[in-house]
């Protein structure tokens, strides 16, 4: 095995918080759908998508370690998420705490000189500041608008573009 077994154990508990982002997304698509918002659907279901590729990312990267993948049950989320001013909060704190497991994980890597591994997290460092940018870019318009339905209909309809996401680099 080319990491460490405590590696190893990390990174298959961020396996876990990788589904589980992707499973919270999936319920936030399934929850604006129920409120009304298909736009915001569509682009929590784009998210769901996104987080579905980091979990076969990471899952990869262990196994041509030469590690072992070890699944675990996934915590169910929550099935509503207030209005949609609520929905981006929770997910920028969601992308916050993602974060902090990444930097964790980061600094477990650095502490161990495991270079592959740092090498590996950093698109992980870089794409946190991605997410976090893009749902801070959602949630200054959203409390703009506050609960103003015109201007949530005019967002909805520009969160209903999101493209698809590209397929990550190998």
């Amino acid at each position: 095995m080319m990491i460490s077994t405590k590696m190893q154990a990390e990174l298959n508990e961020q396996v876990n918080k990788e589904f589980y982002s992707a499973y919270m997304y999936l319920a936030m698509s399934a929850y604006c759908n129920t409120i009304g918002l298909p736009g915001f659907a569509h682009w929590m279901r784009m998210q769901y998508e996104e987080e579905s590729m980091h979990v076969t990312k990471m899952y990869d990267y262990i196994l041509g370690q030469g590690g072992e993948i070890h699944l675990k049950t996934i915590e169910e989320p929550a099935k509503e998420y207030g209005t949609p001013l609520q929905v981006f909060e929770k997910t920028l704190e969601h992308e916050r705490y993602v974060t902090s497991l990444i930097h964790k994980l980061m600094d477990l890597a650095v502490q161990e000189k495991d270079y592959a591994t740092q090498t590996f997290l950093q698109w992980y460092v870089t794409e946190q500041v991605e997410e976090e940018s893009n749902v801070n870019d959602i949630l200054a318009p959203l409390r703009m608008v506050g609960e103003d339905k015109g201007g949530l209909m005019m967002i909805d309809q520009q969160l209903g573009g999101r493209a698809a996401p590209a397929p990550l680099p190998a």
